[in-house]
């Protein structure tokens, strides 16, 4: 059986490299071993895939659904309910950093298309990754390379490529591109575009298509990056995935995203990384797998710094995370398919992430920007409204950990046991005293008689609401 640190440890990497767990597959997981999860979650080919079937049964519609409502609904479902966590957490992981969004490109199905490559290839080479964007018909429409032209370039996609998919802005005295390197850019893109797609009316819309149209391509000599030649859109993926910068831009992501919240990526500029070191052995890692994610992901989530108790509450969960992790914790549309998802999956917005539909093509700010008046509101609401229904399989699981606990507990003991259930969660001592302090007026518990255990079951649903509403919860 796994100790308590052994359990702590997953319950960290689970909420990392997963959407959160319930306290019986924490357990589970920890006896399994550490680094046995860690390959199981770097190799989701060895997991089963997600079973929907029976989604597409009660949810034909699934199968082409032109709105955005379904196609978020459909991907909250597999961000509960897919075996290959890691695999489902990289789809959103690039969703943050390759930004498009429905309010232009106006097609739920492409952009469920976008997280279905993002989910596919995620976790492969970053290359390949690049080449795919750089080909989505989605992309090329919502960063206007669909009106980029020989004979008149647009910008939009060659600047975001640089400055937010790849290289990042550099500091002040060394910037890690020029405006000419943006204009070449533009440029070796031009030819890159869509298919004309058949008309929406009266039969609905086709599926974009990309095109490269040769004819419309400039085939000039360029100058990029300090290497000329008469470079394409392939050729420019290739001299940006090969610069140190890109290196570094990518190792930063992946530690604000799985390790530790950084300042905003427009603050990148003037602040360096909190862990240097970190990011230097990622970087090696990118180089020397030959751009592999997967393997830039086996030295983070392997690394002494990732298993630091000093960073197992260092980010504020972000919307997404924050819905996923209490239904898989408390159990609900776990493994089925019934009524309420759609609500469920309208969550994110109100807290401030409307999925699939980033504010601007530079995603959300994370970290404490999460958190304002409004949408701490509607964060606790949520995480209170299901730990504190008995009725859910997994905070019914959590009950009977504690009543094995002991046949009674003192107040001390509800409390750390509470907060140990809801993912081993580091309380502040002030925080516990003033838990214990309301837990001491009810007295000691216990779960002997039919009336003990419903006041036993009344207590355990209050405590974890009180420890939802805690500052704490907020971090994963």
């Amino acid at each position: 059986m796994a100790n308590q640190e052994d359990i702590a440890l997953m319950g960290h990497l689970l909420r990392r490299a997963a959407f959160g767990a319930s306290r019986a597959e924490i357990e589970a997981k920890a006896a399994q071993g550490y680094n046995t999860v860690v390959e199981e979650l770097l190799n989701p080919e060895a997991q089963p895939a997600l079973e929907e079937d029976i989604v597409l049964r009660y949810n034909p519609v699934y199968n082409h659904s032109a709105n955005i409502q379904t196609n978020v609904q459909q991907w909250v479902y597999s961000m509960i309910n897919n075996p290959r966590q890691l695999q489902e957490k990289m789809s959103l992981f690039w969703h943050m950093i390759f930004c498009a969004g429905h309010s232009k490109i106006d097609s739920g199905e492409e952009m469920d298309r976008m997280v279905k490559m993002f989910r596919e290839h995620g976790m492969g080479n970053f290359r390949d990754l690049l080449m795919r964007l750089s080909t989505s018909p989605a992309m090329m429409y919502y960063l206007d390379n669909t009106e980029s032209h020989k004979v008149a370039v647009n910008e939009n996609y060659g600047r975001e490529l640089l400055e937010l998919f790849s290289l990042g802005v550099g500091k002040d005295e060394a910037f890690n591109y020029s405006e000419d390197d943006v204009k070449a850019c533009a440029r070796a893109f031009t030819g890159w575009n869509n298919a004309p797609a058949y008309p929406p009316f009266p039969y609905g819309r086709s599926q974009w298509e990309f095109r490269y149209d040769p004819a419309d391509h400039d085939d000039s000599e360029k100058t990029f990056l300090g290497e000329t030649g008469r470079w394409n859109g392939e050729d420019v993926v290739n001299l940006v995935c090969k610069q140190p910068a890109t290196a570094r831009f990518l190792s930063r992501h992946l530690y604000n995203f799985f390790v530790a919240d950084e300042v905003p990526v427009p603050s990148w500029r003037q602040t360096p990384p909190k862990d240097l070191a970190a990011i230097h052995a990622m970087e090696k890692a990118y180089f020397d797998s030959g751009y592999d994610i997967q393997a830039m992901l086996r030295v983070l989530l392997t690394s002494d710094f990732f298993k630091a108790p000093s960073v197992r509450y260092a980010r504020v969960k972000n919307p997404a995370e924050m819905v996923v992790s209490i239904l898989r914790m408390t159990g609900d549309h776990c493994g089925e398919v019934k009524p309420g998802l759609f609500d469920i999956s309208e969550e994110p917005k109100f807290m401030g992430m409307d999925l699939m539909n980033p504010p601007t093509v530079e995603g959300w700010h994370t970290g404490h920007e999460w958190i304002d008046s409004g949408t701490l509101v509607e964060r606790i609401n949520f995480a209170a409204e299901y730990l504190g229904r008995t009725d859910l399989p997994g905070v019914q699981d959590m009950m009977n950990r504690l009543m094995a606990r002991g046949q009674s507990l003192s107040a001390e003991a509800f409390v750390d046991g509470c907060s140990d259930m809801v993912g081993c969660l580091n309380i502040t001592e002030d925080t516990r005293r003033e838990l214990v302090t309301y837990a001491q007026r009810g007295g000691a518990l216990r779960h002997g008689t039919a009336a003990e255990r419903a006041e036993f079951t009344r207590r355990c649903s209050e405590m974890f609401q009180m420890l939802a509403a805690t500052g704490e919860f907020q971090f994963c």
